[in-house]
């Protein structure tokens, strides 16, 4: 049996945190994973700028119920789903992923959880658990699944490592230049090819 290990954020779902830097006018929060690859650093910075400008949950959460998946993304998982079981391995948080989730009809999702206080304000975060992309692979291969994981960023490139095939899809092209051992997806039509090839599978009509 296969399973596709998906990211979310780029290869699903816009990038939440750039979203909300374009409403908020707050260019810093524009830095992703593709920027910084030390996760923790990374949400150290965000948490900084949220608690510095004031903001909290319910600022983020605004923008979020504005947003849909990216174009083609609900077909494309469509797809996947009638021919591999499917998962999304996030670091996005709980509290920002569920309105998006159900648009695109509630796939499986592990992720983390944000830390918020009374006054809404987002004072922490708690990892599912430590290299979570890595080891959600490594659980999977223990029951027998050959995995084939996909994504666009230096969070995912531990998860591509793992897994039996790995696909990077729409990637920065500094992403691409470190990591040239994996195939290239620009669009959803040839992520679908990417994944049946990597599935040994005669590519669709």
């Amino acid at each position: 049996m296969e399973i596709a290990c998906l990211d979310l954020e780029g290869v699903l779902l816009p990038e939440i945190w750039i979203e909300f830097a374009n409403a908020s006018g707050i260019d810093e929060l524009r830095v992703t994973t593709r920027d910084i690859p030390d996760y923790d650093e990374l949400m150290q910075l965000r948490l900084s700028i949220l608690d510095n400008h004031g903001l909290g949950i319910r600022e983020i959460q605004d923008v979020i119920a504005g947003l849909s998946p990216l174009e083609g993304a609900a077909d494309f998982l469509d797809w996947l789903r009638a021919r591999f079981q499917v998962v999304i391995l996030s670091d996005t948080f709980y509290q920002f992923a569920g309105p998006l989730m159900a648009q695109l009809g509630n796939p499986t999702l592990l992720c983390h959880n944000l830390e918020v206080n009374d006054q809404g304000r987002v004072t922490g975060y708690r990892l599912r658990q430590a290299d979570p992309k890595r080891q959600a692979v490594i659980a999977l291969k223990s029951l027998y699944y050959r995995t084939i994981a996909a994504g666009d960023s230096y969070n995912d490139t531990a998860m591509l490592e793992e897994a039996h095939a790995g696909i990077l899809f729409c990637p920065p092209q500094r992403v691409i230049d470190e990591f040239p051992q994996y195939p290239v997806a620009n669009n959803y039509r040839e992520f679908q090819a990417e994944f049946l090839r990597a599935s040994n599978r005669n590519l669709d009509p």
